[in-house]
Order: structure tokens, then sequence, then C-alpha cells
């Protein structure tokens, strides 16, 4: 009796439960969260199958630097500061300056370098340490590309650092490097000496800096990091687009004074009788500044300098 009581009672409360207006709702979105489940479980096993049995799926890692044919610079160099190529630069002075068009008179005149009775603008530094020879380390770190004898500014070395920047170190007396060499900042090259080119320097090490082959003022990058040296070639590309725009102002300018000075000169007509023009260069003073020689296989100097 009891037995019956119960499940009728039981009965009773599921019929209610069905009687409310979110049971149904609820049971429909459950079974539809169950098939979409399966429906997913299945199409992700069957792509995993198909994946596995495509011949055309390359298991191989690949190694190659995507990039390799960029001159790309290591992290480390790009964090590098330019250093005085000594190897202790406490006693260490530069007695031959780079020329400046910008520098003050004096620098400009410790700046040439007297040679075969001429005088030339220098493209680098000359460092000495009292008259001593003293190891000669690199600037910076990077792929040594040249090592050879000039018969001028004697062993010549030169570092390739990437981005088209350049350093050359002259004047060596010994040569502890090698062309292909790879170089790290403070590696020593040699040993510094004397030059023909540079003889009033005594015992020194002549240092350029280039950048896309044009000489740099080393004294600007001393202590600047790398980078400073790789914005050289955007910045001046926009003075010299600034200078063209600028250039061509005044050109159109001068086509519009010349063509009113030819109109006054209609007016005005002929010259006087006896007037006379002055020849060309006339009056012109030679200043003796040469280009300087230059270094190269054949007897003269791959180290560009301008004669002032």
């Amino acid at each position: 009796m009891r037995d019956e009581e119960k499940k009728s009672v039981t009965k009773l409360k599921f019929r209610r439960l069905l009687g409310k207006k979110w049971v149904y709702p609820a049971i429909y979105l459950s079974v539809a969260a169950l098939v979409l489940a399966g429906v997913l479980w299945y199409q992700q096993r069957g792509e995993e199958v198909d994946f596995a049995d495509d011949p055309n799926v390359n298991d191989e890692v690949i190694t190659e630097d995507p990039f390799g044919d960029e001159d790309a610079v290591p992290v480390m160099q790009q964090s590098e500061e330019l250093t005085m190529p000594v190897a202790e630069q406490e006693n260490s002075t530069i007695v031959t300056k780079f020329y400046d068009y910008d520098a003050s008179e004096e620098d400009q005149e410790n700046a040439l370098v007297l040679y075969d009775n001429k005088y030339y603008q220098s493209t680098g530094v000359d460092i000495t340490k009292n008259d001593e020879k003293f190891d000669v380390t690199a600037a910076m770190s990077g792929t040594v590309t040249e090592v050879k004898e000039d018969p001028l500014y004697g062993n010549v070395v030169q570092i390739d650092h990437g981005q088209e920047v350049t350093t050359v170190y002259a004047s060596l007396d010994e040569v502890q490097t090698e062309a292909g060499a790879e170089v790290k900042q403070g590696d020593v090259l040699g040993t510094s000496g004397r030059n023909i080119f540079g003889q009033a320097s005594g015992v020194h090490v002549h240092f350029e800096v280039r950048k896309d082959g044009e000489a740099l003022n080393p004294e600007s990058f001393f202590g600047k990091p790398f980078g400073e040296l790789e914005k050289q070639n955007t910045e001046k590309a926009e003075d010299s687009d600034a200078a063209n725009e600028d250039g061509s102002v005044e050109g159109e300018d001068a086509t519009s004074e010349e063509e009113n000075q030819d109109v006054s000169d209609e007016e005005i007509g002929e010259l006087e009788p006896g007037a006379e023009e002055e020849a060309p260069g006339e009056g012109d003073e030679e200043t003796g500044v040469e280009e300087e020689p230059g270094m190269n296989e054949d007897a003269e100097s791959s180290i560009s300098m301008t004669q002032t």
C-alpha cells in the first residue's frame, strides 16, 4: 500500500516538473549541444586522418634564414658603441683631426697633412701614444675584408660592419689578422707604426670611419651606438632632397633675373668702344689644395683625402 502511494507521489512530481515552461526548452538545448559536440569531434578527427595520409605534407624543419640575402646586423653589434682603436685610451692623443668644413679654424689647421710640399685634408684621425708603439684594436665587431701594404700609408686593414659601414686602420707596423676573419670589438689587429704620408704624426694609427664609401668624422661617433652611423645615409638623403628643392626655387629666381637682365641690356644697347670683358679665371688665386693621394695597388693609396 505504501509502495503504491510512493509511486503515485513520484509520478505526480514528475508531471508537475514537465508542466513547467522551462523544462522542454532546456531539454531541447541539451540535446542540441550534444549533437553539435559530436559533429565537431567527428570533423576534427577526419581532418587529422587526412593530414596524416597526405603525401604532400613535409615534416622537415626549415632551418635556413628566409632573409639570408639581406645584410643583417646582429643585435649585439647594433648595441655596440664606437670606441677608439687602441687597447688603452688613457694616454692616447689625436694629433691629426678629421677635416670638417664646419669646424673652427684651429681644428681645420690641425686636420691638414703636409706631404710633398702640399697640404691635404685629412679624412680620418691620427692617434698616438707618446710616440710609442701600442696595440691597435677593432673599434667595432665585423669582418676583415682587406689586409694590404700601401706605399704611402703602410699596412692597412679594413673591416666591414654591415649596413655599408666600414672602418679603416692604416700606418700599422705589424698585422695580426687576415682577410675574412671575424673580429670582435677590442680584438687586436696589429701594432701602430710610421708611414710616409703622415710622417709628422710619428708612431700612430690612422683611423677612418666610412658610410656608403664616404668618410665621416670619427670623433663625432666615439661613444655612440652603431645605429647612429646607420642614420647617416637617411639624414643626408633628406638634406639632399631639401637642398634640391631650394636649388630649384633659386634656379627659377635666377632665370627670372636673367630674363630681366636681357631686357635691360637690349634697352641700354651695346658696350661702349674700348670696353673689354674680363677673361674667365683672371684674378683667382691658386690655393695649393689638391685631392689627397689615394691608396690602391698601383703605388697609390686607397684612403681618400682632399688636399687643401
